[in-house]
């Protein structure tokens, strides 16, 4: 919410200078992802996370200077995104990394479990706290609190007590390329995570879609208003709340390695009755499909992440989780604009059914591989 609210309130930007703030955010995580596996596996990862927040937190600490100069201007705020963004890559390669070094294998489900919730409510807490505090301190003041937070943030990593063992010391001639190329090579080489990594980007790609479908769908079909549209939306943060506090419950009793499908093929399957909504009361139908894709794919981003983690040797872990996300990420946008462009062809009722559908159909990438043969995730790192 910060930086988009800056831009419109403050610097009264154009929806096509928001667009690219909002891409700005994210670009980092195609251009840099790779290379920044290779470099946080030769380095501590805890190091690199209080890093990475001291920098984002001087980084976005300057807009508030700058609009107290009354000197912001549309370029900062670009500047600042990009920066914020390659922060923000190397402290997620770097925490997916660093939780297998600070719990045991079998214990994986539920601190992503736990991470995921947090997240869950941060989702749903975020904009309604942003749109706040523009109100009472105007928007680039509103940008001190995000910024404080990664102060909040690099205060509780520094209480971690437990110390991860060194990374070995890298080759004097083992060039960047070949470890890049390493990372890639034991994921899409790996019978399982190929198919983990298809399945999450095929469900990001429709994911995308119905991002970009479901706010038209709201304003301009069931003539939902704009304040009643934020709450609907909030559905499917409820619902990955919910997926984050019993994942792990539910692998216990479905399996750790079987839920990855079960989560898409199954829990997720009712997700389409979002698209079936009508003015009235049936507006109701869409925050509950909307609230079970959050479910889902919250129950399955955490079994699919403890599987990654597992299976993957602590010296490749930030070079797969890299490989990972340059992949899974890149298919957002991509959806996004598949989602407009459909809507436009066919109206945004078949859209988006078309992208409940397929993001539902996405879960068959891993039910037809070697995973629907495991119950649980295997405790050590083999294939």
């Amino acid at each position: 919410m910060a930086l988009p609210l800056v831009a419109v309130v403050s610097l009264h930007a154009s929806t096509f200078q928001v667009g690219l703030l909002t891409a700005a955010t994210t670009l980092a995580f195609a251009v840099i992802a790779l290379p920044a596996g290779a470099i946080v596996d030769r380095r501590p990862k805890r190091s690199i996370m209080i890093v990475c927040d001291l920098l984002r937190l001087l980084i976005l600490g300057s807009i508030p200077v700058a609009g107290a100069f009354d000197v912001l201007t549309m370029g900062q705020l670009y500047l600042v995104a990009i920066a914020a963004g390659v922060c923000t890559v190397f402290f997620d390669v770097a925490y997916q990394s660093y939780l297998p070094s600070l719990v045991r294998t079998e214990d994986l489900m539920a601190a992503n479990g736990k991470l995921g919730t947090t997240q869950a409510f941060a989702q749903l807490g975020g904009p309604s706290l942003g749109g706040g505090l523009v109100g009472l301190v105007g928007a680039a003041g509103a940008v001190i609190a995000d910024a404080l937070s990664y102060a909040v943030s690099m205060l509780a990593i520094l209480g971690i007590r437990r110390r991860e063992e060194p990374p070995p010391p890298p080759p004097a001639d083992e060039p960047l390329r070949r470890r890049i190329t390493e990372g890639l090579r034991f994921v899409f080489g790996h019978p399982i995570l190929r198919r983990v990594v298809i399945c999450t980007g095929a469900g990001n790609l429709f994911s995308g879609m119905t991002s970009a479908l479901a706010m038209v769908f709201l304003i301009r079909v069931l003539h939902v208003s704009p304040a009643l549209t934020g709450l609907i939306m909030a559905g499917s943060a409820i619902g990955a709340i919910a997926g984050g506090l019993f994942a792990g419950q539910l692998a216990k009793k479905i399996g750790s390695a079987r839920i990855i499908w079960m989560s898409m093929l199954v829990f997720s399957a009712p997700q389409v009755i979002a698209a079936a909504a009508w003015q009235g009361w049936g507006v109701l139908l869409f925050p509950l499909g909307w609230g079970i894709t959050g479910f889902a794919f919250m129950v399955y981003n955490v079994a699919q992440v403890s599987y990654r983690q597992s299976v993957t040797p602590p010296e490749l872990m930030g070079r797969m989780n890299a490989a990972v996300r340059w992949v899974v990420w890149g298919t957002l946008p991509l959806g996004s604009i598949l989602g407009g462009a459909l809507g436009t062809l066919i109206g945004v009722r078949p859209a988006l059914v078309v992208a409940f559908i397929g993001s539902w159909a996405a879960g068959w990438f891993v039910f037809f591989s070697p995973l629907r043969h495991l119950r649980d995730i295997p405790q050590t790192a083999t294939d």
